[in-house]
């Protein structure tokens, strides 16, 4: 018995360095990534793969813009879609998470997320899309990390360059140029509002652009923007 009790505890030490060495993996790339630009996620290497099981000579839609040249209408629509308290909560809006869990629950289905700008990075960035027990408790551990150890502007800056936009599309520019032939830094208004619409579902919407539900949420969007307060 007592041999039995021995392994288990070093079992249960090497399952504890394990966790630990991760989460040490995960603190050492996002500091590294307050002042360097992340190249993909695992998020992009994953459809990426997906992508390349069909067609081996697929490849990304992907390139990196700094901040300043991102459309601030592109800003304000994602703010306005995706966070409106992004500037102003710690990564997680709690009053948001209230409302999907009761929205769910009387549709008895989940329709809505309830995820901030933040808690999204932290599952593109880190995350798979494979669904495990404790996929929720690493979201949240990484989430915390990334408002600690970032600002927010350098939070939405590398959101606005991984996000998924459409069949092997991420990021601000490669969408602009996917959708609207020009550069992130030229998008008016209606044009960030559709992209922006667009985010919850992009594969979706990549192939169903006329859809009458991205016309409906690309119109409350653009009433939402004058109001969104971006970092």
């Amino acid at each position: 018995m007592k041999f039995l009790w021995r392994w288990l505890w070093r079992g249960m030490l090497i399952l504890v360095a394990i966790v630990v060495l991760y989460q040490a993996w995960i603190f050492a790339h996002i500091w590294w990534w307050v002042d360097h630009n992340p190249s993909s996620s695992a998020f992009m290497n994953t459809r990426l793969a997906e992508m390349q099981v069909k067609n081996p000579d697929a490849e990304l839609r992907h390139k990196w813009v700094p901040y300043n040249r991102i459309s601030p209408h592109l800003k304000r629509a994602l703010i306005a879609s995706e966070d409106a308290k992004f500037v102003d909560h710690e990564g997680f809006d709690w009053d948001g998470i209230q409302k999907a869990y009761e929205k769910n629950l009387k549709k008895g289905k989940i329709v809505a997320g309830g995820s901030t700008i933040s808690q999204q990075l932290a599952k593109n960035l880190f995350l798979s899309s494979r669904k495990v027990f404790w996929r929720k408790g690493e979201e949240v551990l990484i989430t915390l990390m990334l408002e600690k150890m970032m600002s927010k502007r350098r939070i939405f800056e590398i959101y606005l360059n991984v996000i998924e936009w459409g069949n092997g599309v991420f990021g601000a520019e490669a969408a602009s140029r996917y959708y609207y032939k020009t550069g992130a830094a030229n998008l008016g208004p209606e044009q960030a509002a559709k992209l922006a619409a667009m985010v919850p579902n992009p594969r979706y919407y990549d192939k169903n652009r006329n859809a009458r539900g991205l016309a409906k949420k690309t119109g409350i969007i653009l009433a939402r923007m004058p109001a969104a307060e971006v970092p």
